[in-house]
């Protein structure tokens, strides 16, 4: 007889026990957590890509628009070359490579060119005017230099965390031409060549 209304007990409360609390139970131990939303960056958010000499720019593509103002403090854009080829040097005092490739610059490409269609800028990268004069009274160069506050003009053209010593050449429509990185011989001969040729000379 104890037997009998033990059993019957407990038929009465699994028959009590909720299914809801059942269900939670099992789908605890049996569900999946739902997947991770994908995130998706776009390249505006990671910013322009970097090719392996630090450029953001390529041969062929146009020219970013620019106003920079030169140590004399005259004020220029790239509206006032339009026409022209033009040589933009970065540049910096503190730079052996640049010191170095700067005379060059200076007699084997501003002085042969510099009464022609052609302009030539050494850009400094976010130094005063001191730094900038005491550059031109190292390398003796008499073409113009202009400031760059935070190298803002340089990082139109390359990551601002790359080395400075590079030369773009654009030419007359606008259009990158040639890019150089540090100062090597024979990269320095072939921007000769297309400067040249740009002038209609090569």
């Amino acid at each position: 007889m104890k037997n009998i209304i033990f059993f019957v007990l407990m038929l009465v409360m699994i028959s009590c026990t909720p299914k809801q609390s059942i269900l939670k139970e099992e789908n605890k131990q049996t569900s999946t957590p739902p997947a991770a939303k994908k995130e998706t960056v776009t390249q505006e958010e990671v910013g322009p890509a970097v090719d392996s000499r630090g450029y953001i720019v390529s041969v062929g593509q146009k020219s970013p628009d620019l106003e920079m103002t030169l140590e004399d403090g005259t004020k220029i854009s790239s509206a006032d070359w339009k026409g022209k080829v033009v040589m933009l040097q970065f540049t910096a005092s503190w730079c052996g490579v640049c010191i170095k490739e700067m005379p060059h610059i200076e007699e084997d490409i501003w002085l042969k060119h510099k009464d022609k269609n052609f302009v030539l800028i050494g850009v400094d990268r976010d130094e005063p005017l001191e730094k900038i004069q005491l550059l031109r009274e190292k390398t003796k160069i008499t073409y113009p230099l202009a400031f760059d506050p935070g190298a803002d003009i340089f990082g139109k053209f390359a990551s601002k965390s790359s080395g400075v010593t590079r030369n773009v050449i654009i030419d007359q429509k606008g259009n990158i031409a040639f890019l150089t990185r540090l100062f090597d011989p024979v990269e320095f001969k072939a921007m000769k060549d297309k400067i040249e040729e740009l002038l209609g000379e090569g």
